[in-house]
C-alpha cells in the first residue's frame, strides 16, 4: 500500500506545480500592469476629443445653425459624456505582488486534504489490499488453499464491511467443506449488500445440502422469499428438482430442472441439469431427450460398482447408492459425484466434470483420485452406522474414451 499512496503522492505533484503557477507570475503580471497604467494614453485621447467636438458645436451656433438653448443642451451632454468616459478609466491603486501569498499554499493543503478524504471514502483501497494479498498467496510456492483463507480472513479482520473479502471467503469455505463458516460468511455478504436474490438463493442451496438435501423450515422460508421476488431464480429451481428427485418425483423434478435451465448462464450447470432430466426421465420409463452417452470422452474415471453377496440381503432394492470420486489429500469438496440405488447393481459409471458439485473443484483438475462407493438406507449424504461401504485408493485419471473400468466392491459396514 505504500507504494499506492507514493503513486498518488506523485500524480498529486503536477497539480500542486500548478497552483504554484499564479504566485511564481505575480511580479511579472504586477510590473506589466504597472507599465500599461503609466503609459495609457486614453485620458487624453477622451479629453481630446471633447474639445474638438466643443469646437465644432460654437461653430455651430456662431453660423447660427443651433440657437443659444440647443448649444447648452449639446454642451451638456458633451460634458456628461467625457465623465463617464474618464469614470471607468479610474484603476484602484496596484497592491504588491506578495499579496495573497498564503492562499496558494493552503488551497495546496486544502487539495490534498480533499484527494486524501475523496479517496478513504470512494476509492478502492480495500479491494486492492484484497487483490494484492490473494496475489501474494498466489505468487508463494507453497500456496495452498488453507494459506489461501488464512490470508482471506486477515483482511475479513481488517476491512469487515468489504463485500468482496466475504464473497472471496464463501467459496473458499464451501468449497474446502466448511460449511457453517460458509453460511456465516454468506450471512455477512448478505447484511451488507442486501437481501439479493442470487445471495440467498445460495444461502439457501448451502442450507440444504447441510441439511442432508431436506427441505427445512429455514431453508423452505428462503425458497418462498426468493420465488415470491423471482420465480425463475435458476440456483432455487435446480436445488427444488435435486429434493423432488430424491423424493421420486421425477415429473416435478424434471419441470423444475427445465426451468432453471433457461435462466442459466453457465453451460456446465445447465449441462449437468440436462443429465439429471434424463435420469429422471429413465425413471420414468421414457426415453431419454437428446441424451449423450455420458462419459464418452474426456478426462475421468470409469467405475464398475458392485455389492458382495454376503451383503445383498441387508439393504433394500431402494437404498441409495452414492459414487464419489475425492482428491487424494481430501482437501477439496468431492470432484465427481453419481447416485444409483440398489437395484441398478451392478453399475458402470464415468464420473466426469459435468459430475462436478463445484467447478471450483473437477476430476480434470487432479492426477489420480480416491473412489468411495456407499450404500444409504436412509438416502443422507452423510455417512451414517450402518451403511455399507467400498472404496479404491490412487487410481488415475484419464480419457473416458479408452479408459478401462476400475472394480469397487461394496463389501462392508460403516461403524
Amino acid at each position: 500500500m505504500t507504494s499506492l499512496w507514493i503513486a498518488f503522492g506523485l500524480l498529486l505533484l503536477p497539480a500542486l506545480w500548478l497552483l504554484t503557477v499564479p504566485l511564481r507570475r505575480a511580479e511579472a503580471v504586477h510590473a506589466a500592469q504597472q507599465d500599461f497604467e503609466a503609459n495609457d494614453r486614453t485620458a487624453d485621447q477622451n479629453v481630446a476629443i471633447y474639445r474638438r467636438r466643443l469646437e465644432s458645436l460654437e461653430a455651430a451656433r456662431s453660423r447660427g445653425e443651433i440657437d443659444a438653448a440647443r448649444y447648452e443642451e449639446d454642451r451638456l451632454d458633451l460634458e456628461r459624456s467625457l465623465l463617464e468616459d474618464t469614470e471607468t478609466l479610474k484603476r484602484a491603486p496596484l497592491k504588491s505582488p506578495l499579496a495573497g501569498r498564503l492562499a496558494v499554499p493552503l488551497a495546496m493543503v486544502l487539495m490534498v486534504g480533499f484527494s486524501v478524504v475523496w479517496y478513504m471514502q470512494e476509492g478502492a483501497e480495500g479491494d486492492l489490499a484484497l487483490y494484492l494479498a490473494q496475489q501474494e498467496v498466489r505468487n508463494d510456492p507453497d500456496r495452498s488453499l488453507p494459506m489461501m483463507l488464512e490470508r482471506l480472513e486477515q483482511e475479513a479482520q481488517r476491512q469487515p464491511n468489504n463485500p468482496n473479502v466475504w464473497g472471496a471467503l464463501f467459496p473458499l469455505y464451501r468449497d474446502t467443506g466448511q460449511g457453517d463458516k460458509a453460511v456465516e460468511a454468506l450471512e455477512r455478504l448478505i447484511e451488507i449488500e442486501g437481501r439479493q436474490t442470487a445471495l440467498l438463493a445460495q444461502l439457501a442451496q448451502i442450507r440444504f445440502f447441510m441439511a442432508d438435501r431436506q427441505m427445512t423450515d429455514e431453508v423452505q422460508s428462503l425458497v418462498d422469499e426468493i420465488l415470491a421476488r423471482d420465480p425463475r431464480q435458476p440456483t432455487v429451481l435446480g436445488m427444488l428438482g435435486i429434493n423432488a428427485f430424491d423424493e421420486e418425483r421425477y415429473e416435478q423434478a424434471i419441470d423444475y430442472w427445465r426451468r432453471a435451465i433457461a435462466g442459466f448462464g453457465d453451460p456446465g450447470s445447465a449441462d449437468m441439469l440436462r443429465e439429471g432430466i434424463a435420469v429422471a426421465q429413465e425413471r420414468l420409463g421414457i426415453e431419454p431427450e437428446n441424451r449423450e452417452v455420458p462419459g464418452a470422452q474426456g478426462p475421468g474415471i470409469r467405475v464398475r460398482v458392485s455389492l458382495a453377496p454376503a451383503l445383498r440381503d441387508q439393504v433394500p432394492n431402494e437404498a441409495s447408492v452414492f459414487v464419489v470420486a475425492r482428491d487424494m489429500a481430501g482437501e477439496l469438496p468431492p470432484l465427481a459425484v453419481a447416485r444409483a440405488t440398489v437395484a441398478d447393481l451392478p453399475l458402470d459409471v464415468a464420473l466426469d466434470d459435468s459430475l462436478a458439485m463445484s467447478p471450483a473443484a473437477t476430476i480434470s483438475q487432479v492426477d489420480e483420485a480416491r473412489l468411495v462407493v456407499r450404500v444409504s438406507t436412509t438416502g443422507q449424504a452423510t455417512p451414517q452406522p450402518g451403511d455399507l461401504l467400498g472404496d479404491r485408493e490412487g487410481i488415475p485419471v484419464g480419457d473416458l474414451e479408452d479408459a478401462e473400468p476400475v472394480e469397487v466392491v461394496i463389501d462392508r459396514i460403516v461403524e
